[in-house]
């Protein structure tokens, strides 16, 4: 592992780790990084993005699968900058979510903060713990766990 795995990834670096494209990226920043251990991912939430047509007309909610969704897109783009894995066309799926919570209604102009921390990892399959919070207070938390799949690398 290289010394210089960066702490902070902005949006160009993301989209180098990860393949997600808007309307499906949900991190506009990761910060905090300690390479395989953990992360800190930030949204910004927008009244602009898509799934608020429809979740809900009029009261409009950010849906919490794709908080844990921006979760595990924290722990790729942390995976991929810990196992210098970026702009090698890797992928990190999901295989499982558990003891999945949701706390808090997100709303647009929230910010979410999303820490994942490594349970177990290093190798194909990662465990994460991971927590979404807004000015501190929990939206959502789960465990979940995923694999690594170096098709490019």
């Amino acid at each position: 592992m290289s010394d210089t795995i960066p702490t902070t990834a902005d949006i160009d670096l993301i989209q180098r780790a990860i393949p997600h494209r808007y309307p499906f990226l949900f991190l506009d920043k990761v910060k905090d990084i300690v390479p395989s251990k953990s992360a800190v991912g930030v949204k910004c939430v927008s009244m602009n993005e898509p799934q608020f047509q429809g979740h809900f007309p009029g009261l409009p909610v950010f849906p919490g699968v794709l908080i844990i969704e921006a979760l595990a897109q924290t722990s790729a783009v942390m995976v991929s900058l810990s196992l210098e894995l970026v702009d090698s066309g890797a992928v990190v799926y999901f295989m499982g979510v558990d003891k999945c919570k949701f706390r808090r209604k997100v709303v647009p102009g929230d910010i979410l903060e999303l820490r994942v921390d490594a349970l177990r990892g290093g190798g194909k399959v990662w465990k994460f713990a991971g927590k979404a919070t807004v000015d501190g207070e929990v939206a959502a938390e789960c465990e979940f766990t995923a694999m690594i799949d170096r098709r490019g690398a």
